[in-house]
């Protein structure tokens, strides 16, 4: 059974009130908030005070994904607005493992974001050190985007060394997560499903979410 995050970026935001009642309220696990610069990536999102207000309204695990470059300039302000956990990308930081240490020594989980071409292998020495990779599934900056089908062979790899490390890291996929293919993807190795766009279009939110709940690693059901 996966944890649900889901993903904030596609909420109403003139109703962000609501949105996060109708969360807290609902069988979600984690609030997925996406921190985008418009350097990293071509779009610009919501920042601290957003996630200082959505902070106050829930008591659930707040998985913060920072899609900037210079990360560390930051963490310790998003770690103050209100982040459980800080995700942060493979790709801006030469500096990976003393970026993990920052977020590690504020008390918070550290995540690793990787974007759909960056190869799996560049995690491997890492893995030791952070609790989650957070596998891009699309392109990241925008969302609504569809699954990009290759990315269940990169879970599949990913899960295959985690636990052939016995290490206790999440699998995170982020990006077209529906309920068409939520199935497969947490077959292929997913523990966290992050879903935007197919919970907050939906007329029904709380039953999508209850039913990417369900989502099996075994593909008989007793």
């Amino acid at each position: 059974m996966p944890l649900i995050a889901p993903s904030l970026l596609s909420a109403n935001f003139l109703q962000l009130g609501e949105e996060c009642r109708m969360l807290n309220e609902s069988a979600a696990d984690w609030f997925h908030l996406d921190v985008m610069d418009g350097r990293f990536v071509p779009n610009i999102s919501f920042g601290i005070p957003v996630i200082s207000a959505i902070r106050k309204a829930t008591k659930k695990f707040c998985d913060v994904h920072l899609m900037i470059v210079e990360p560390e300039k930051y963490i310790e302000a998003f770690k103050k607005a209100g982040a459980d956990l800080i995700s942060i990308h493979i790709e801006t930081c030469p500096h990976l493992h003393r970026n993990i240490q920052q977020i590690k020594s504020l008390g918070i989980k550290a995540g690793v974001a990787i974007n759909p071409h960056t190869p799996v292998e560049s995690l491997y020495d890492i893995l030791g050190d952070i609790d989650l990779v957070n596998m891009m599934s699309v392109n990241p900056g925008f969302g609504g985007q569809e699954f990009i089908p290759h990315t269940l062979k990169r879970i599949e790899k990913l899960r295959e060394k985690i636990d052939l490390e016995n290490l206790p890291v999440l699998i995170e996929v982020d990006g077209g997560v529906t309920l068409e293919n939520g199935e497969e993807i947490v077959r292929s190795g997913a523990d966290v499903l992050v879903a935007g766009h197919t919970i907050f279009s939906a007329h029904d939110p709380h039953a999508v979410i209850a039913s990417l709940k369900k989502m099996s690693r075994f593909a008989i059901q007793g």
